[in-house]
């Protein structure tokens, strides 16, 4: 056991060594983080935060900062999020992808798919965030007229809460798993 600790040790400084000064500065999540805080108070920035986790939207942006567009940074200099209007080829396990910055969010495509593009979008006049894909909209989370925001529980069903403390627990308790 005692070995197994002190392999592991190694492994794990030795891995820090390698992969030391690849941070990268995490274009994407920020982007989705920085347009969160300027959505409205503290609130409406809570609810949309529990909506995009519940959803996994900061997670799949997380992801795609650590595994693609960071080492793409590393490589080339540049992050294909900061640069709206390029186009970058990212190659991934499952083979190449392009991956477009438009003003209002993003395109991916796999290469050979063309015809199946997912999209990110952001909807400043209806105040939405979508995700769409193969002639469908998803609306992830919205901001009402009223104040109020609604956004879809796991499954699917939408919820409204106002962007104030009750709204805040309401929302809190609506997304916690049952037991």
């Amino acid at each position: 056991m005692k070995k197994f600790k002190t392999t592991a040790l190694c492994t794990i400084l030795s891995g820090s060594l390698l992969f030391s000064s690849c941070i990268g500065s995490f274009g994407l999540w920020n982007t989705l983080k920085n347009w969160n805080e300027n959505t409205g108070n503290k609130f409406v920035n809570e609810i949309v935060f529990l909506a995009f986790h519940i959803i996994p939207v900061y997670e799949f942006a997380y992801l795609a900062d650590i595994i693609v567009l960071n080492s793409i940074e590393f490589w080339t200099g540049s992050n294909p999020v900061a640069e709206v209007g390029n186009v970058k080829t990212i190659k991934g396990e499952n083979g190449e992808y392009l991956v477009q910055t438009n003003e209002n969010g993003y395109t991916i495509i796999k290469k050979g798919e063309g015809n199946k593009p997912l999209d990110l979008v952001y909807n400043e006049e209806q105040h939405t965030w979508n995700a769409e894909a193969e002639g469908h909209s998803y609306e992830i989370i919205r901001m009402n007229e009223d104040g109020s925001v609604t956004f879809k529980l796991q499954d699917g069903t939408p919820a409204t809460v106002m962007p104030d403390a009750m709204g805040v627990a309401t929302a809190q308790a609506a997304l916690q798993p049952s037991k």
